[in-house]
């Protein structure tokens, strides 16, 4: 099973995280089960940018993505080449290297 590493953010996973995931899952689902709260305003819709994360290594272990998700990504808060959506990014049999971004165009959290 591949192995995501999640970088240190200061409130979803103030210490990073390692967990394993099946191949095929979307990076959103394997963090949602495993605790890591990432926003997903649209309910994994691929309809906003709240999901955003920037894979840092394995990221050409991914299959590129579609033209809605490459549009709503021009929108995210500090988008990067490596800039996916969570929600749409399916795992393949790589070690990922996961930075959830600081900030997101979220106007209302979903834990508040």
């Amino acid at each position: 099973m591949p192995k995501l590493t999640f970088l240190p953010h200061e409130v979803i996973c103030p210490e990073g995280a390692e967990i394993e995931a099946a191949s095929g899952e979307s990076i959103l689902n394997a963090a949602l089960a495993n605790g890591i709260s990432i926003e997903h305003a649209c309910e994994k819709s691929c309809a906003c940018t709240t999901c955003h994360v920037i894979v840092r290594e394995g990221f050409y272990s991914l299959e590129e993505a579609e033209e809605n998700e490459e549009d709503y990504l021009d929108k995210a808060w500090g988008l990067e080449p490596e800039s996916r959506l969570s929600c749409q990014a399916k795992i393949a049999d790589e070690d990922l290297l996961i930075e959830i971004p600081k900030y997101t165009i979220n106007m209302v959290s979903e834990d508040h």
